[in-house]
């Protein structure tokens, strides 16, 4: 979503060209971030000439105020659509900060890295406006990341394994 794209974009925005190409993933509902995300790389190529990116949209797993029952199948319908894809793309590292289309993302990639195909590097973000709290989505990566960084001390005190490096987007 719109506030989530940003806030990616902006950790985007300081990395070398050697990450590249970039493949984003988003909700199918979301109609800000494939703007969002194609003026971004229209400006990262006007610094770096062989940039390359892809643009792959999956449903959404959780829409917002969607009951829990519900959401169960609405994931698991994410996952499977996701597994032909996180295949597909056997991604090096993923760079997520929280919508709930990252978990359905970052357990097929955790799941090919069960199964000996491509292990994956998984760091999540936990946005900025997540002060005492951690998201749904950074309540359930925190299991499954290599990296859970957090932009707020107090969310580093509860969470042990997450690492605090000040605000960062």
């Amino acid at each position: 979503t719109g506030g989530h794209t940003t806030e990616i974009l902006r950790l985007l925005s300081c990395l070398s060209e050697s990450y590249s190409p970039r493949h984003y993933i988003f909700a199918d509902s979301d109609k800000m971030s494939e703007a969002k995300i194609r003026s971004f790389e229209q400006k990262r190529a006007e610094t770096f000439s062989s940039s390359q990116f892809t643009l792959d949209r999956i449903p959404r797993s959780r829409e917002v105020r969607q009951s829990w029952t519900s959401s169960v199948v609405t994931t698991l319908y994410s996952i499977l659509y996701s597994l032909p894809l996180t295949y597909k793309l056997k991604p090096d590292l993923i760079l997520c900060n929280g919508p709930g289309t990252c978990v359905p993302v970052c357990i097929c990639a955790r799941l090919l890295g069960l199964l000996g195909i491509k292990r994956t590097i998984i760091v999540y973000v936990e946005s900025i406006c997540r002060v005492e709290t951690l998201s749904l989505s950074g309540k359930i990566l925190y299991y499954f990341s290599d990296y859970f960084i957090v932009q707020w001390p107090d969310l580093k005190q509860k969470y042990p394994k997450s690492v605090y490096l000040g605000r960062i987007v």
